[in-house]
Parts: structure tokens; sequence; C-alpha cells
């Protein structure tokens, strides 16, 4: 299976719902479509607030002042690497929340570069996309040549 097929199901399990079906006829981004994506960024933005919190009450319960030095160091690194990934996940949480502010607004689901439709699919693999997958792409490729 496809990496981004695995992806979009993750996403789709952790808010508990299924595809989103589309009738014949239905309109891009509907009253059911916002609500079936606001389902799925309320259940993903849950999910990383509890991992925050784990993080936190791991961090205090595991807190402990190793009089080897190799093992403070491993517990260091292991808390880095922890806050790190929060770190990640907060920005995260801040993307879901301009995300449910966009659906709110009826902005949502559109690309901000040529307003095209994103497409339900490619919105269910990345919930928080704001580009089409064409206008994706050649930012990468622009990315790319940036950088190397």
């Amino acid at each position: 299976m496809p990496k981004s097929k695995n992806k979009a199901l993750g996403i789709l399990a952790l808010a508990n719902v299924e595809p989103y079906q589309e009738k014949v006829g239905e309109e891009y981004m509907n009253p059911a479509q916002e609500e079936h994506f606001k389902k799925i960024l309320d259940a993903w933005r849950i999910q990383l607030r509890e991992e925050v919190d784990r993080t936190v009450t791991h961090m205090q319960d595991e807190a402990a002042n190793f009089p080897d030095p190799v093992d403070r160091a491993a517990q260091e690194e292991e808390f880095s690497l922890e806050l790190r990934t929060r770190d990640r996940e907060r920005k995260l949480i801040k993307k879901i929340e301009k995300t449910l502010q966009l659906i709110e607004d009826e902005d949502f689901g559109f690309c901000k570069s040529c307003d095209i439709e994103i497409g339900i699919r490619r919105l269910e693999a990345r919930p928080t996309a704001d580009l089409c997958i064409e206008c994706k792409t050649l930012a990468e490729i622009k990315e790319r040549q940036m950088a190397g």
C-alpha cells in the first residue's frame, strides 16, 4: 500500500471515521464534507495534546539526578528528542487550529496558490494541506533547487 494511503488511513482511523463517500453531483466542500474534516482535525488535535501531557508527566516522573555521567547524558538526550518531537507537534496543533478556522470561514479545501479544489482524498491524507498536488509539487521542486 502506498505511503500516503497508509497515512490517510491512519488519520481516518484516529478520528474513527470512514473515508468520505462523495455523491454524484455533490457540491465540493459542502457542510457534510466540512463536518467530516472537522471531526478528523479535532481528533488529531486531541491526540497531539494528549501526547504533550504524557511527555510532561513522563519527564517529571523520570527526571533523576544520575551520578553516572553516561546515564545522565542518555537521559538528557532522551528528553531532548522528546522535546523536539513535542515542538513539532505544537507547530502542527497550530496548523490544525488554522485549518479549523478556514473551515469556519468556509475557505477550506481550495489551493491558496491557484484557488482550485485540493480534493477530498488529498485532504484525507493531509487534512492541513493548503496547496493542490500540482502547486505542492512545484513548490518542492523550487525548494530543492534553492537548497542545492
